[in-house]
């Protein structure tokens, strides 16, 4: 990746880091208003508008995943990756209408804290753990490595450029907490979508039009649907594996999540999970056909790529005039930001919430909020210093590290969405189910290790070659089924949960929502929460159905032209 800028291009870059300070400081003055809470730091005093929230859990999802990955892969195979971002819309209307009920309405700070409600102080320990070792090894490192990748592209040396990023994003996070985040999301969606729109637009002009493009190359580019064997994106794996991952991302993980949880009420979380379905609809167009244009310009001989990778960054370089490559070089990185300060947060509202006030639950809420700013600040430097180690680590073994988490994802998919709707299932089942997903999915990555590196492969024709080589989505629904069984299985076995266990906590026990509120909790906060009924007013839940009606409609479109 090499981009050349102008004067113009650096101008753009330094107005978007002064625009992102402003943002960022006004947030942060705005939060200092009065006495400094752990409810208005780890989730803006639950007081933020729909629009927002649906803002930010678009802005944080984005990655370098995003503008470079799918671009690349879409310079290689064509649309069919685009499935995950349109799937993203559909599992966002389940956080909105099965999840945030109950997820609000509970007060509760982390997703943790609500798996100790539904089960118990060790399902919630388990999840804690797992998340926080997963947020510093992927996550965090991943998206500091991606940002002295962008700078040192752009002619700033690598990790003057992961500093920068790291720096830049860690003070607003650390100073003003998930206001400063959200607000900072909010102006960097328009970034994001401004830089990528640019790319899209200039690279089909060059091309003729869209006509000109859907001829230039092969028509299963164009095409979502793949059959059931191929090796990256069957349509069955699509179909029935990827909403799995899709529940435990978009609907259980603490990154994604906290941003509903700061809502103002039941309302504004679930139309900000409606609106963020609608953004999710985008990125099919603005970061997967701009790797489909060039494709399509690389066999008119108008631009090479030596890999599909480069597909984004040679658009920039070869289309775009200067001025709004620095446009672009800022939506790079406000997805990287974005996602950098989301991850902070979260992960030391898990650190704080989950492990230091476990621990010391007489903390004062000031108390709670230093463990918090020095919790993102020693995060910050775990993250910088996984760095090198991951420098050293094949690009094959650390794609393995990062499907880890797709095989994490079925256990913890299965104990929140069955806890809900059922009543039964207990606290044994739910830590059985977790610990043998565990298990299995660890199985697994082992085998693909060794079978990766091993030149004969495993025994040809073996049930463990089979588990090592089918596809991860397909493994995805089979894991989830397994993991279900033993949940069932080992809660029927069992006595059955203690009322309170459940009450509220599951679809006819109550009213979503309909329990008691954490110790912790803000009083106002809890009845700004509750003060429409469980569901939210009769009047915001009519526009939002004709919001899910539409949603739906745009899905169906998207899937009936690529199909």
């Amino acid at each position: 990746m090499d981009l050349s800028l102008g004067i113009l291009d650096w101008s753009v870059i330094g107005l978007y880091f002064l625009v992102v300070f402003g943002v960022a400081g006004w947030a942060t003055w705005t939060e200092r208003q009065g006495e400094e809470s752990s409810v208005d730091y780890f989730l803006a005093g639950r007081n933020v508008g729909w629009f927002v929230v649906g803002a930010s859990l678009f802005a944080s999802n984005i990655g370098s995943e995003h503008l470079i990955g799918l671009a690349g892969t879409g310079a290689s195979s064509g649309v069919a990756v685009g499935q995950f971002e349109v799937l993203a819309s559909l599992i966002l209307l389940l956080l909105g209408w099965v999840f945030v009920p109950f997820y609000v309405k509970s007060g509760v700070y982390t997703m943790p804290e609500f798996l100790e409600k539904r089960y118990s102080s060790t399902a919630r320990w388990y999840l804690a753990a797992i998340s926080i070792i997963g947020y510093v090894l992927t996550k965090i490192s991943v998206t500091i490595y991606a940002g002295g990748v962008v700078f040192e592209a752009i002619g700033v040396s690598f990790w003057t450029g992961a500093i920068i990023v790291v720096g830049v994003t860690g003070l607003y996070t650390v100073l003003g907490g998930l206001r400063a985040v959200l607000y900072t999301d909010l102006m960097q969606v328009f970034v994001l979508i401004g830089g990528a729109l640019a790319v899209t637009l200039i690279g089909i002009s060059e091309l003729g039009g869209w006509g000109a493009l859907t001829a230039s190359v092969p028509g299963s580019f164009f095409d979502m649907w793949l059959p059931s064997d191929d090796p990256n994106f069957p349509w069955t794996g699509i179909l029935f594996g990827a909403p799995i991952l899709g529940v435990w991302y978009w609907c259980t993980d603490q990154f994604i999540v906290q941003r509903t949880l700061s809502a103002k009420n039941v309302d504004h979380a679930r139309r900000g999970s409606i609106f963020a379905g609608y953004l999710k609809l985008l990125p099919v167009f603005i970061f997967v056909i701009p790797g489909v244009v060039a494709y399509a310009l690389q066999q008119q001989g108008a631009l090479q790529l030596e890999a599909s990778d480069q597909a984004l960054p040679v658009l920039v370089g070869t289309l775009l005039p200067i001025g709004l490559r620095g446009v672009v070089v800022a939506g790079l990185l406000a997805a990287l930001m974005s996602s950098l300060s989301s991850v902070f947060n979260s992960c030391s509202t898990l650190v704080t919430w989950d492990v230091y006030r476990e621990l010391k639950p007489e903390a004062s809420e000031r108390q709670l909020v230093w463990v918090g700013r020095i919790s993102t600040v020693v995060l910050t430097l775990l993250g910088l210093a996984w760095i090198p180690f991951m420098q050293n680590v094949s690009e094959q073994l650390y794609t393995y590290l990062q499907s880890v988490q797709g095989y994490i994802a079925p256990p913890i998919a299965a104990v929140f969405l069955i806890g809900i709707f059922w009543r039964r299932v207990n606290a044994n089942g739910a830590i059985s189910t977790l610990l043998a997903g565990l298990v299995l999915g660890g199985s697994r990555l082992v085998l693909e290790l060794i079978n990766g590196a091993n030149a004969d492969g495993l025994p040809s024709g073996t049930a463990i070659e089979w588990i090592a080589e089918i596809n991860f989505l397909h493994f995805a629904i089979l894991l989830f089924v397994i993991c279900v069984g033993i949940l069932v299985v080992v809660s029927l076995l069992t006595d059955p949960p203690a009322e309170e266990k459940v009450r509220g906590i599951t679809y006819g026990t109550a009213e979503a929502g309909e329990v008691e509120a954490d110790e912790h909790a803000e009083p106002a906060a809890v009845a700004a929460a509750d003060e429409d009924g469980a569901l939210g007013s009769a009047a915001w839940r009519r526009v939002d159905l004709w919001l899910t009606v539409g949603l739906l409609l745009g899905v169906a479109a998207l899937w009936f032209y690529f199909s």
